[in-house]
């Protein structure tokens, strides 16, 4: 069996000093996977993972070690597709999980929502990143660990 582990989605995570701190304080390594080296923490519990350039590298190799024991943190819908397929728990840096329930309306969200920035000239994205999803953020993740045992 794996022990618990946190997977971070790195490239565009602002949630990434929050996952530092409640995974010291709860002993829970984390892999900070990006396709460029990011500053990290000097921390035994702190890897960075560098993957290549490669279209969706970090993405690809984020789903590879995604388990029932996996706690990955990403934006990317699609990734959380593929993570929750593989067991993991997701959360988005928003501090909204994504479930099996909900992942499928959430894909389908993003394709209308790209056919329309493609056709129609909608521009523009998600909301701004609060200080109230910060906290969400923080609590969800604590709620996540303490699911799978820490």
């Amino acid at each position: 069996m794996t022990s618990v582990r946190i997977l971070v989605d790195a490239d565009a995570c602002p949630v990434k000093d929050e996952v530092y701190k409640v995974a010291w304080r709860r002993g829970v390594p984390v892999k900070v996977v990006s396709n460029m080296a990011l500053r990290v923490p000097g921390h035994e519990l702190i890897e960075r993972v560098v993957v290549s350039h490669a279209f969706d590298a970090a993405d690809d190799w984020i789903a590879g070690q995604a388990d029932a024991n996996t706690v990955v943190i990403t934006g990317d819908i699609l990734l959380a597709d593929r993570c929750l397929k593989k067991g993991a728990t997701v959360i988005g840096p928003n501090g909204k999980p994504f479930t099996s329930a909900s992942i499928g309306g959430a894909i389908a969200t993003r394709a209308i929502m790209a056919d329309l920035r493609s056709g129609a000239g909608v521009t523009g994205g998600p909301a701004p990143f609060a200080r109230a999803d910060r906290s969400r953020f923080l609590q969800a993740l604590d709620e996540a660990l303490v699911r799978l045992g820490t």
